[in-house]
């Protein structure tokens, strides 16, 4: 695993949902594992939403939130650690958005633009996703993303029933 240049910290924003099982129990224990881990560091969660299914909407709703975490990781590396938790909770992938325990997508690192084989940055779908750009404005408003504002990505974005499932911002943080 590799660590930044000279350890220096970037913020990275994520994206965390599902819809199988308790997916805000399931996404609360990601946190908890990102958050303990030396190298990540939680620095804001938004609320949990419940959404309706995007792309594959003959399934449950899912619930959706999104997390600034402050990291020493390269973005590659910092995706390992993301699909190792998602492993480690059972994730399987059986269909594209298809149901799931849990999904972790990478959507911004810093300012960093990126495209390899492995992961693109900003994650190249997040903006035309309602689900994505509600929690993400709530806790980081004024991100730039493909040189626009969070809260104006929001604007344009389809948010038709996606409904706030816990208020607090503080959810993840129970038992």
């Amino acid at each position: 695993m590799s660590i930044s240049p000279e350890n220096t910290l970037e913020v990275a924003a994520l994206g965390l949902g599902g819809n199988i099982g308790d997916p805000p129990s399931s996404m609360a224990e990601a946190l908890r594992q990102l958050d303990t881990r030396e190298d990540c560091r939680v620095v804001a969660v938004s609320k949990l939403y419940s959404t309706p299914p995007w792309g594959k909407t003959d399934q449950a709703d899912f619930f959706n939130c999104c997390v600034l975490v402050e990291t020493s990781l390269e973005p590659e590396d910092l995706l390992d650690v993301c699909l190792s938790i998602e492993r480690g909770m059972k994730r399987v992938r059986l269909e594209r958005w298809g149901p799931r325990t849990i999904d972790i997508d990478i959507l911004t690192y810093g300012a960093r633009e990126q495209k390899t084989e492995k992961l693109e940055v900003p994650h190249p779908r997040m903006t035309d996703r309602g689900f994505v750009m509600m929690p993400l404005a709530d806790i980081a408003p004024d991100l730039l993303v493909k040189g626009r504002k969070v809260r104006d990505w929001l604007g344009g974005a389809d948010i038709a029933g996606i409904k706030v499932a816990r208020d607090s911002q503080d959810w993840w943080r129970g038992a």
